[in-house]
């Protein structure tokens, strides 16, 4: 069995572009993957179009030599683009392989260590009086892990005006407010999106009683670990932080520095499941919990829930109900993930369990996505 064929597929599904990548064997078996890096598709596609010259041919089973040589075959290591490019093939050929030996992805990672992955909500709407109605419906729904995010998105089309520091008073107010309302029991936690700097970071968590949050995440930016060192110094708040890096590398110095309390690891960006299962297990050495980050279709939840089940270090899984969007990807998906309340349930279908109808596919079309710009009152540009 050796690849015959990568194809890739930019379409728009949902709010967003997404990229398939799909390889096909000259046997006639097949395998999916996602890419996670959105906004900047076609630069991915065209890395795995010239990862293609050099894997057609190759044994599909091979998936940690073929990892091996896609990351370091280019001289200049790393980097999202490629780290997103080797994420998707790398996620296409467990699916082969699972297929071929007509086993679960999970049971290539070492086996299923729970029955069901446990999920956690998230809501984005405003932070304001409403917000703890909102977590009130999700607890009454059954659920026990409220993620917030900063309740205010943006647009594609037009420059959002955003002042952080209203945006500090509203959330220390909402957080406040939203943990009284749902007790001591419920796990909560707000996203900020890396929207703050590091002054701005520490004067939120000031505001807030001590245990208000089970966690912050991406608080500031994470190119400087430095920088992560002085928020640690300053705040008691656990960290949940990781979702842009892409690498045991890029990990690392967190790690070593003890800068996460829960490891929000991309499979689709940190290249695919043979790297992700390393990242865990240095993860389970210093006793970090992951807590998979999950924004994209469900080819990218099941291959998610695959590495949940088969990792013993695990929080939950981020799940950001499909909405409106649901009937999009049932025209494409021929198989949706199966949910039980706050838990997912994974089959013990052959691969990842999924499968995409081309002619669907093909139907799509693609269209330029720029993620939302937000500035400052002073008209600077900040991050989203």
């Amino acid at each position: 069995m050796v690849i015959e064929d990568i194809s890739t597929y930019i379409k728009k599904l949902g709010h967003r572009n997404i990229l398939f990548v799909k390889i096909t064997t000259a046997c006639g078996l097949y395998g999916w993957g996602e890419s996670g890096l959105s906004g900047r598709e076609q630069a991915v596609s065209g890395a795995i179009l010239h990862f293609k010259q050099f894997l057609t041919g190759r044994d599909p089973l091979n998936t940690g030599a073929l990892w091996q040589e896609m990351y370091r075959s280019q001289y200049f290591e790393g980097g999202r683009v490629l780290s997103a490019a080797i994420a998707a093939i790398d996620i296409a050929l467990h699916d082969i392989k699972g297929k071929h030996l007509q086993l679960p992805v999970y049971q290539l990672l070492g086996g299923k260590q729970r029955n069901k992955i446990p999920l956690f909500a998230t809501i984005t709407a405003p932070l304001d009086n409403n917000l703890a109605t909102h977590c009130k419906a999700l607890i009454d729904q059954g659920w026990t892990h409220i993620r917030l995010t900063t309740g205010q998105h943006g647009s594609s089309d037009t420059t959002t005006l955003y002042d952080t520091r209203e945006a500090l008073a509203d959330a220390a107010t909402a957080i406040i407010a939203v943990r009284q309302a749902i007790g001591p029991k419920v796990q909560l936690g707000i996203d900020f999106h890396h929207r703050l700097s590091l002054a701005e970071a520490k004067s939120l968590l000031l505001r807030l009683p001590p245990g208000t949050l089970d966690y912050i995440e991406e608080p500031i930016r994470a190119e400087s670990p430095d920088s992560y060192i002085q928020l640690r110094q300053s705040c008691t708040t656990p960290l949940a932080i990781g979702e842009e890096f892409t690498s045991k590398w890029t990990f690392y110095p967190f790690l070593k520095n003890h800068l996460i309390d829960l490891a929000r690891i991309d499979i689709c960006n940190a290249g695919g499941f043979t790297e992700s299962m390393k990242i865990a297990g240095i993860c389970e050495l210093m006793y970090v919990d992951m807590m998979p980050h999950n924004p994209l279709s469900p080819l990218c939840t099941l291959a998610s829930a695959h590495f949940c089940a088969a990792i013993n270090n695990l929080d939950s899984l981020e799940w950001l109900p499909y909405g409106d969007d649901s009937s999009a990807y049932e025209k494409v998906f021929t198989r949706m993930p199966c949910t039980d309340g706050p838990f997912l349930q994974l089959s013990d279908a052959p691969g990842l369990g999924v499968d995409i109808d081309p002619d669907a596919l093909e139907a799509l079309s693609f269209s330029y996505w720029e993620p939302p710009r937000l500035a400052k009152p002073d008209g600077s540009y900040t991050n989203w």
